[in-house]
């Protein structure tokens, strides 16, 4: 059976790792002079602690060399197939480690990797899908070819509660968090081949946020994939989550409805309470 591997991006909660035999390489996080492993030995509550304290966004970096060797090798001295994915090429170098990694082991020909072109539970869509269709049987090559068909139809978004991490980080001037604050806007980001975007700025308080951007994608998740659908969220107010999964099974689209905490990269970057609804759109 085909191996999967993801990064540690694609913010898959334990249970859904177990379930479906995933193996996890974690990214790094620095705060300060101290690194941590993604997932392993940092909480991302911890990570917004550090980061308010220092007035500052933590660093983030790609799996070492030798993690991933270390990670892969076992099954490539089995001659086992292994597809890894990777968060965005354009967000991380993760993507290239992993193929080094690959090279190392002179196992181009047993180790597929795959850009997701996407972040978070965008990732852990397709990771899912892959996943399946190993306990199917599939080999590498089919698995890889259907999940090319998918990217493109996957909806990646979020709003975020609070300005400041994305301004901490460099993606958000300080003027426009300043602005953000005092009006109480929160911005939908989107991920789009590749990239994250703004779109659509709320007003007014978070739960009556997450609600108007939920509405504003029924049309499209009347449209998706009824498989199963994400919410990903770093930290949101339990009743804010209890809202959308309501409104989510009113719409009587999705089989599965899969709650997930964003994991210390993603929360490092956006800050606690973000929150966002990721699923496949139909072909």
């Amino acid at each position: 059976m085909v191996k999967i591997i993801s990064d540690s991006t694609c913010d898959l909660s334990e249970e859904l790792v177990k379930r479906y035999d995933i193996t996890i390489l974690p990214l790094h996080i620095l705060l300060g002079d101290e690194e941590y492993l993604d997932g392993v030995n940092i909480t991302p509550q911890e990570i917004f602690d550090w980061s308010d304290e220092h007035k500052t966004t933590p660093k983030t970096s790609a799996p070492s060399a030798e993690q991933a060797v270390e990670l892969l090798k076992p099954y490539v001295e089995k001659g086992q197939e292994v597809i890894c994915f990777a968060i965005a090429s354009g967000m991380s170098s993760s993507m290239n480690v992993m193929r080094l990694a690959a090279e190392e082991l002179n196992a181009e020909n047993l180790v597929t990797v795959i850009d997701s072109a996407n972040l978070s539970t965008g990732i852990g869509l397709l990771v899912i899908e892959a996943a399946e269709m190993a306990q199917q049987g599939k080999s590498a090559a089919e698995i890889t070819a259907r999940i090319e068909e998918l990217k493109p139809l996957v909806r990646a978004s979020f709003v975020v509660d609070t300005l400041t991490y994305l301004y901490r980080g460099g993606r958000c001037s300080g003027l426009a968090a300043l602005a953000g604050g005092a009006l109480k806007l929160h911005p939908r980001i989107g991920v789009e081949d590749g990239k994250m975007g703004p779109g659509k700025k709320y007003r007014g308080n978070m739960e009556k946020v997450v609600l108007s951007y939920v509405k504003d994608m029924e049309e499209a998740m009347k449209n998706a994939r009824p498989e199963r659908v994400f919410i990903t969220h770093a930290g949101s107010a339990p009743e804010i989550v209890d809202k959308v999964r309501a409104y989510l099974n009113d719409l009587h689209v999705f089989y599965e409805i899969l709650e997930t905490r964003a994991g210390g990269v993603v929360s490092s970057h956006c800050g606690p309470g973000t929150l966002g609804v990721l699923f496949i759109a139909k072909e």
